[in-house]
């Protein structure tokens, strides 16, 4: 297990390398860079807007003509862009190998520290919307295994399909109009993690005002995922309790419990384990961006969104190594949960 571990991390590098190229050259062939919104400002053309294309804003068209060359060459060499793309490519690897990201080209600080300070919002939003979802899904799901076709079953499925139709922004929203205002019920905050006074607070009540903050957009974000992993747990005891073993486990007496939580579990288990991975890099780097935008929570979606748009391209890289890196090594977390749930697995032994 140990040497699989070790040639798991090992082929990150070359990963890290080939999604980072790829994205290098995406990006320069995209209009509206750091240097054409300068001008732009420069020019009055639209503030710079992302979505102009390359015949207004780039700096060799009319956006440009007017301008000292020399202020030109400034802006180019303020942005790096005054070297050819190989150079900055090279520039930027050689950085990121020493975990130095550069600096934000509009925000005034180093990426690192940007990625550090919206960090502890994401991971907040993530685990512990993948917490509740795996607490309550899977025992719901085996239930429903076992009442399969029962009035449990049939009303718990309506209210799952449900949920899985409405999107978590919406539900967010949904949500803030009945308990944050938007009805009588103003019970829940819809603004930031923590209150303004935070740090007044004592411990116990820093808990509970930043659980407080956590109601709302962990709800929205639980809302989908929880459908999803109940019907798969659902669906993969199903397809075990037909199993030859379980019957065979059954007419040698054991008890329903031993058979379902001794057998059965341990087989099921595998294909909701085998989510775990998804579900995490969905819940943190696809799912939050809106429910960040729509309860004001200054996490990594939302920052990576806002670079993107403004074309900050060391927040975009940097934020783009974050995620790659974590999506990496969840899924190797996810291989070494399969060990957990069945010893009998063993990746050391696989054939490369």
């Amino acid at each position: 297990m140990t040497a699989y571990i070790l040639r798991r991390l090992l082929l990150i590098l070359p990963t890290l390398l080939i999604i980072l190229l790829v994205n290098f050259v995406i990006i320069q062939a995209a209009p509206g860079g750091p240097v054409e919104q300068a001008v732009a400002r420069l020019q009055g053309i639209g503030g710079g807007a992302p979505g102009a294309g390359s015949d207004t804003l780039h700096s060799d068209s009319r956006a440009s003509r007017g301008l000292d060359p020399k202020l030109l060459e400034t802006i180019r060499r303020q942005y790096g862009f005054d070297k050819p793309a190989h150079e900055r490519l090279w520039l930027m690897l050689t950085r990121y190998a020493q975990l130095d990201f550069g600096s934000s080209f509009f925000r005034g600080a180093k990426v690192t520290d940007l990625i550090l300070d919206k960090l502890p919002v994401t991971l907040s939003l993530g685990l512990w919307a993948t917490l509740i979802t795996y607490l309550v899904s899977i025992p719901l799901g085996i239930r429903k295994a076992i009442r399969h076709g029962s009035a449990f079953d049939a009303w718990s499925s309506a209210l799952i399909v449900i949920g899985y139709a409405l999107p978590a922004f919406l539900f967010g929203l949904l949500l803030i109009v009945l308990f944050a205002g938007g009805t009588s019920l103003n019970w829940f905050p819809v603004r930031g993690l923590v209150s303004e006074n935070f740090a007044e607070l004592s411990l116990a009540g820093k808990l509970a005002d930043y659980f407080w903050h956590l109601v709302l957009p962990v709800g929205s974000l639980v809302i989908g995922g929880f459908a999803t992993l109940t019907l798969l747990t659902k669906n993969a005891f199903l397809n075990e309790i037909t199993r030859q073993y379980v019957v065979t486990a059954r007419a040698k007496g054991l008890s329903e419990r031993r058979v379902l939580y001794g057998h059965v579990f341990r087989n099921a288990m595998l294909l909701v384990v085998a989510g775990i991975p998804q579900a995490l890099i969905t819940v943190f780097f696809a799912g939050s961006l809106l429910i960040e935008v729509i309860f004001s929570l200054d996490g990594l979606g939302r920052m990576s969104y806002e670079a993107a748009v403004s074309r900050d391209y060391p927040v975009v890289f940097g934020s783009l190594f974050i995620f790659t890196l974590f999506g990496l090594l969840i899924r190797l977390l996810g291989d070494l949960c399969y060990t957990l749930v069945d010893p009998r697995i063993d990746f050391a032994t696989r054939q490369h």
